[in-house]
């Protein structure tokens, strides 16, 4: 029984891998961004800009805010 159990089993994962791989053409595209860079994460970006506009961009402030701009860009996908 264990044995038909495991055979059940694998179709159904190397299904899900062959429909993953259809759809996104590999597993280095599967972790492609979705979106452009200049598109992500604007409410992070607009505050950044406006800091590096007012304080320059080696304020104590600003790179708390580029730092949070970088961490919502690598959650989109990006690698930055």
């Amino acid at each position: 029984m264990a044995g038909s159990e495991g055979a059940l089993a694998a179709p159904q994962a190397s299904g899900e891998g062959l429909a993953q791989d259809r759809s996104k053409s590999g597993t280095v595209q599967a972790e492609a961004p979705k979106k452009k860079i200049c598109c992500a994460c604007p409410n992070t970006k607009r505050l950044r800009d406006e800091c590096i506009a007012l304080n320059g961009p080696d304020s104590a402030e600003c790179l708390v805010l580029i730092e949070a701009h970088k961490v919502c860009l690598r959650s989109e996908g990006f690698k930055v």
